[in-house]
């Protein structure tokens, strides 16, 4: 008996040292992966807003589907997005984004804290950087190996762009309805304006859709959809930001309706 347990413990060790072997070897691997493949951030960081990863497989996906939409897409400059769509997304997405280098670990922990309550997959907390990464080099699939290429790339993203820049690309290249990709083609596809013309009502219906933007959105306007977008509405009363004069200005008539929720965002979010 004694033997046998031995021999048990002998083979157990040999498959963790060949596993853990064979775990360096995948490791070094996906990094030499990632150096061939690392983007080229000085070019990224300044310039046009490249297409995303998202766009050219739904690009695909329509080449292969004629009945799925064109691709609409025009990216503009952070200056020509309306200040109140700006603090809508930023309030509703990633609240502590100018405090954190990528990472929101506080987010995080309410994220799990929350899920293990309600035992399911209900909250995420993907940062806007690291949805701005996923967005714009990796695909929608939800396995470890590309989790861990976000990390990877946010870190470097984070290390490389400035905060304003992130929040270009990201305005530019989030996905708010089937083949509408960056808020100007989502102002114009739902309200027929630019990007600079929207409203707060607007700005709050946009970031509405931002968790799933093709089953809750403008066009759809499901309770989901109503429900987020007073929510951020709400927020915008609380937290203005640079957005306060337009926000005070619209919203105004609805102060007594702000004061009903008090949000999780931090008034430290104001810095635009």
């Amino acid at each position: 008996m004694p033997r046998r347990k031995a021999g048990l413990l002998a083979r157990l060790a040999w498959l963790l040292r060949w596993g853990l072997r064979l775990a360096l070897i995948a490791l070094i691997a996906d990094l030499f992966y990632l150096m061939l493949t690392w983007p080229d951030w000085k070019a990224l960081a300044t310039g046009s807003v490249p297409k995303s990863s998202f766009m050219l497989q739904y690009e695909r996906a329509r080449a292969e589907d004629r009945r799925l939409p064109p691709l609409r897409w025009r990216p503009v400059p952070l200056a020509q997005i309306a200040k109140p769509m700006i603090r809508a997304v930023i309030l509703a997405e990633d609240a502590r984004f100018y405090e954190h280098s990528g990472f929101d670990l506080i987010a995080f922990k309410e994220a799990m804290s929350y899920n293990l309550e309600e035992r399911r997959l209900a909250l995420g907390a993907s940062t806007i950087s690291q949805q701005t990464v996923k967005n714009l080099f990796l695909s929608p699939a939800r396995n470890p190996v590309r989790k861990w290429h976000e990390l990877v790339l946010t870190w470097g993203m984070e290390s490389n762009l400035r905060k304003r820049r992130i929040l270009e690309l990201y305005l530019n290249i989030a996905e708010f309805g089937t083949g509408i990709y960056g808020v100007q083609a989502a102002a114009e596809a739902y309200y027929g304006v630019s990007a600079a013309g929207l409203s707060v009502i607007q700005a709050a219906e946009l970031a509405a859709t931002l968790p799933s933007p093709t089953r809750h959105n403008p066009a759809t306007r499901t309770e989901f959809f109503t429900r987020r977008t007073q929510k951020i509405l709400h927020r915008l009363y609380r937290f203005p930001g640079e957005a306060a004069e337009a926000i005070a200005r619209e919203l105004a008539p609805r102060a007594h309706e702000a004061t009903a929720e008090t949000p999780d965002a931090s008034p430290e979010a104001d810095a635009l």
